[in-house]
Order: structure tokens, then C-alpha cells, then sequence
């Protein structure tokens, strides 16, 4: 029987570095990598959040028979400021939570809901990259690539001396527009 499959993988894992360290499979990498699509974390793009909970807020009151006029600005503030270890589906059972339990015209989220998060949980040292000006996070970044030799990933690459993940180093550099070959060693070996 002849058949036409085609086949989506996702994951939040940084596979070249699995493959690096022997936990997963370069061929079957290779098999996946056709055309590789790479999603920044919603940490990193807190513009769409105000979108997110809009939609999300509109989903599930419908779901729920319920309308709100308006979105509590201390909320809104405060959904905006968090870091998001869970991405957008933990954004999501916030709202839905919040939707169920909120019983006035003004929507709102309570807060402890997001404090009580593990420390664990929380982004690394790489949170206060995120913090920075667009130019002082430039200069960040282009020091750790000048310190790993122009390397990204594994052990002694720059996204481990910012203490964030590869996907996320390699979108800072095209959104900053930084040439990682410059900063590259004579040493192949050094390189990635």
C-alpha cells in the first residue's frame, strides 16, 4: 500500500545539544530538520501577551456564558511582567482559570496564582538579558560571543555563559542583527 505522509515534530528541547551530549539521535535529527520553524519563548515577546489574554478571555467566556467589560490593569501589568516558564499553554490555564472563578465585569487574575511558581521554574541568568536596552543586551551578547571564540551552543558556547537556550541566543542575533562570524576563532573545533 502506497501512501503520502508528512510529518510535524515540536519540541522545546535544543536537539543539537542533545546530540552533542548523546542523548538523542543525529539521524534521526536529520530526518526531522527539513525545515525547521523556531518559536522565541512568550518571555521574549511580551508584546503578544495583551493579545493572547484577549483572545484566551473571549474563548473561554463564551465556553463559560460570561462577558467582561474590561481587563483589570494590575492584572494586565502583572501577566505581562511574568516570565512564562509554562509559554503560551500556561498563559492560557491562567485565563481559563481565572475566567472560571471571576464573577464581576472586570476580568482579573489573582496573583498568587503566578507567585507560587518554583524557583526552579524560573528563567535563569539569562532573565536579566531581558531586562537590559536593546543596545546593552547587543554589547551582552556580542562579549559572550567573543569570549566563546563566536561559538552559540554547547558547553563553552555563549548561550551557556548567558544561561539561556540556543534557539533563543540564535533569534536575539538576527532580531539584533549581529554577525556571530565575526567574532569566530582561527579553530574550527571552537566554532559552531
Amino acid at each position: 500500500m502506497r501512501t503520502n505522509v508528512r510529518v510535524i515534530a515540536a519540541t522545546n528541547r535544543d536537539l543539537e545539544a542533545g546530540i552533542a551530549a548523546g542523548v538523542f539521535r543525529s539521524d534521526l535529527f536529520y530526518r526531522l530538520n527539513v525545515f525547521p520553524i523556531e518559536m522565541p519563548p512568550l518571555r521574549e515577546r511580551r508584546e503578544d501577551i495583551s493579545l493572547l489574554v484577549e483572545y484566551f478571555i473571549d474563548r473561554f467566556a463564551r465556553q463559560a456564558g460570561k462577558s467582561f467589560q474590561a481587563v483589570n490593569k494590575k492584572s494586565l501589568d502583572l501577566l505581562q511582567s511574568y516570565p512564562w516558564p509554562g509559554n503560551i499553554r500556561e498563559l492560557q490555564n491562567v485565563i481559563e482559570r481565572s475566567v472560571i472563578v471571576c464573577e464581576t465585569e472586570n476580568f482579573s487574575v489573582d496573583e498568587s496564582w503566578l507567585s507560587r511558581r518554583p524557583v526552579a521554574t524560573e528563567p535563569n541568568t539569562g532573565s536579566v538579558l531581558f531586562k537590559k536596552s536593546l543596545s546593552q543586551e547587543k554589547a551582552t551578547i556580542e562579549a559572550a560571543l567573543s569570549e566563546s571564540g563566536g561559538r552559540v551552543y554547547g558547553p563553552s558556547g555563549a548561550a551557556a555563559k548567558l544561561g539561556i537556550p540556543r534557539s533563543t541566543l540564535e533569534h536575539k542575533i538576527r532580531s539584533l542583527k549581529i554577525n556571530k562570524n565575526h567574532f569566530k576563532t582561527g579553530d574550527p573545533s571552537k566554532n559552531s
